[in-house]
């Protein structure tokens, strides 16, 4: 894919691997939408990328607040009518084993909030906006680490533990990218998962007392290649492990657990904002 003008929103991208993702897609001549929560750390990188001849501008969302993601789905529809990719790269990693239950602003499990919640409605927000552009790509930054989903216990109210939460958010979102690549066919816009490398030299990790092994380049290199390679284009439903191709958790491929997750996934973000459905009616109508 020649990224020269295309408009890309990368969640999470004032640090690590996503701030990356951003350098490098700025340098091929993308126009790229950097998100975070620091406005400073914010602005010091999409000065990094204009200072290297890239456009770029940031947006700050807290995304532990679907009344923020929101808010960032509407800056977003604010300043283009077009948006080539979303990469959905934002996360709350483990924080070690005894790191303690924590609540979203919403009052749901933090890391299910942030890692997989967020995601999907942003997504959802923005899929007129998507389709419109299309050929137009999805891609959900997941992780090897995965657990099955307990419908029973989905906010992990017994049995608590940082990487279980951890775990169970990286494989809703893979459930949430086969089960929209269904929903998307024939609308030219592409959705593919990936665990980008492993303990990545990145905040996240070190903040889980990890002892870093792979380098963000590496990890970089596995998003980019989902975002842009033609070898992917009009392939959907993946995942990957790094460059490779992979099987996630069996959760992933039963079709009754991703119609659970959907449904309870859309009453836990309750009903579309009416700009969504003002575009989503246009797109219909156009």
């Amino acid at each position: 894919m020649d990224l020269k003008d295309k408009t890309i929103l990368i969640t999470g991208s004032t640090d690590g691997v996503g701030r990356v993702v951003a350098q490098r897609l700025g340098a091929a001549g993308a126009r790229v939408l950097v998100h975070g929560r620091d406005a400073a750390r914010g602005k010091a990188a999409v000065a990094e990328i204009e200072a290297a001849g890239g456009k770029a501008e940031f947006l700050a969302a807290d995304l532990a607040s679907l009344a923020e993601v929101r808010r960032l789905a509407d800056a977003v529809r604010a300043r283009t009518d077009r948006l080539d990719i979303l990469i959905n790269n934002a996360g709350v990693g483990t924080s070690g084993q005894n790191a303690g239950r924590q609540v979203s602003a919403d009052g749901y499990e933090l890391r299910f909030a942030v890692n997989y919640l967020a995601g999907f409605l942003l997504t959802s927000e923005l899929l007129p906006l998507l389709k419109a552009s299309a050929p137009a790509r999805i891609v959900n930054v997941a992780s090897a680490g995965q657990q099955a989903i307990d419908f029973a216990d989905v906010m992990l109210a017994h049995g608590y533990s940082g990487v279980r939460a951890y775990c169970q958010s990286k494989l809703a979102q893979i459930l949430f990218t086969i089960d929209l690549a269904e929903q998307l066919k024939g609308s030219g816009v592409t959705i593919n998962a990936l665990h980008p490398a492993s303990y990545m030299d990145t905040t996240m990790v070190r903040q889980a007392d990890v002892t870093p092994w792979s380098s963000v380049e590496t990890g970089a290199d596995a998003i980019l290649n989902l975002a842009a390679s033609p070898a992917l284009e009009g392939r959907s439903g993946l995942y990957f492990d790094g460059l490779r191709e992979s099987r996630a958790d069996a959760q992933a491929y039963d079709a009754g657990a991703r119609q659970k997750l959907r449904e309870l996934s859309l009453d836990l973000v309750g009903p579309a904002s009416p700009e969504s459905k003002t575009q989503e009616s246009q797109e219909r109508n156009s």
